[in-house]
């Protein structure tokens, strides 16, 4: 079955591009390579070994599996510019996983590269997982690529805000910024999402950038049920008062950040080049824009950056052209709608699934997994790094929400 949006029109899905699922240490991992004219870009997902049965057995496994697909590529651990650890229990294991990351690297010979890491309680749909993680890594083929840390400011005394930083990335004349898990002071929603906000903007700052080269954001929300309204409302003031217009594309999604002290984390994504940076917003007949019901980011954001085109698109669920929530308790329709309002977002930038590097599903029954699988085979959402894990979504009516990385050939600008 290929999706069909709204008012019946068929949007083709190209056929499966052809990825590597890789056996390694015991783990699978799908891979995807992009070519680029200045830089190798890989994009991977990492899945344990079923016969280990702990947390820390399974992270070290992940852990060689990662250095070898990295090797094998041509790259290393410096080579790694975002990591997302998705934890089954964050609280019972994240301190063993650390602790086995800490000693493959380190019998590796490295520990002091940091990329953006984001460790996030939500649960992978495989149930023999403790953890998953993904990996984007950028390896330079024609132009030098330099990678320079960005420390930041603790915003208060826990041990985790003391680890926030950033990653600066140089490639040929563009300027990319990554971070993750940044967290703001203050004991309300509201409060915390100014803060991380504010954060951010002084980590781009330092990195020679501003607020308004930012492409994507990821925010992670402890108790999104209670907090997405004042998150929404402190981001659309803070949006305001920059001038920050578009918006980026963005995912706020349900998932446990680390410090206990806080109940949000925000991760984004910035560009800045030598020329003007040609950005686009995307849309879809399909989809009404997010800020109509108060949410302050756009569908998708187009990027044609020096080594790609970037085509981020929003978590994408069940929405309809007038913004409301579409199928309401019919879990097949629900997934049907959200996968039809990412082809079609796709499609209008020349793009199909087959473009798709990455992507990831939030499901919010994990009992509907079964039926999640058959439906994105049946959407040939397939083909590339896709992590399932159980969230709470931004409505407690929607069931599934996607968000996915396609990229597209430099010379299609």
């Amino acid at each position: 079955m290929k999706p069909v949006p709204a008012g019946g029109q068929r949007i083709e899905v190209s056929p499966h591009p052809v990825a590597d699922t890789i056996e390694t240490h015991g783990c699978s991992v799908v891979l995807r390579r992009l070519e680029g004219p200045e830089a190798r870009e890989l994009y991977f997902h990492c899945q344990p070994p079923a016969e280990i049965t702990d947390a820390r057995g399974q992270a070290e496994a992940i852990y060689r599996a990662i250095l070898s697909v990295l090797a094998a590529n041509g790259g290393s651990l410096g080579s790694v510019v975002t990591e997302t650890v998705f934890l089954r229990h964050l609280r019972a294991n994240v301190a063993s996983v650390r602790e086995a990351r800490h000693r493959v690297l380190a019998s590796h010979g490295g520990t002091t590269h940091r990329p953006a890491t984001s460790e996030i309680e939500q649960p992978p749909l495989n149930e023999c997982a403790f953890l998953e993680v993904s990996i984007q890594a950028v390896l330079p083929s024609q132009s030098p690529v330099r990678f320079e840390p960005i420390e930041a400011r603790p915003v208060c005394a826990c041990a985790e805000c003391a680890r926030a930083h950033g990653l600066r990335i140089h490639i040929g004349d563009e300027t990319r910024f990554h971070a993750a898990a940044l967290c703001g002071p203050g004991k309300s929603a509201y409060e915390q999402t100014l803060g991380m906000f504010c954060l951010a903007e002084e980590l781009l700052q330092q990195a020679g950038m501003e607020f308004r080269d930012v492409v994507r954001t990821w925010i992670h929300l402890r108790e999104i049920d209670r907090d997405y309204a004042e998150l929404n409302r402190a981001r659309r003031e803070f949006f305001r008062a920059r001038g920050i217009d578009p918006a980026p594309a963005s995912t706020g999604i349900g998932g446990g950040p680390v410090p206990e002290g806080h109940d949000l984390c925000l991760g984004i994504c910035a560009v800045k080049a030598g020329r003007p940076l040609v950005r686009t917003v995307m849309t879809s007949p399909t989809l009404n824009e997010a800020p109509q019901y108060g949410a302050d980011f756009v569908r998708g954001t187009k990027v044609v950056e020096t080594n790609k085109v970037a085509l981020h698109v929003s978590g994408t669920a069940s929405i309809d052209e007038y913004g409301r929530t579409a199928h309401v308790d019919d879990f097949d329709a629900q997934a049907d709608r959200m996968f039809v309002n990412i082809a079609a977002l796709l499609e209008r930038q020349h793009a199909t699934f087959g473009d798709v590097v990455s992507a990831i599903t939030y499901l919010k029954h994990p009992a509907d997994a079964r039926r999640l699988r058959e439906k994105i085979s049946a959407a040939g959402f397939e083909g590339f790094p896709h992590v399932l894990v159980a969230a709470p979504i931004c409505r407690p009516d929607l069931l599934c929400e996607t968000e996915a990385l396609a990229v597209l050939p430099p010379m299609l600008r």
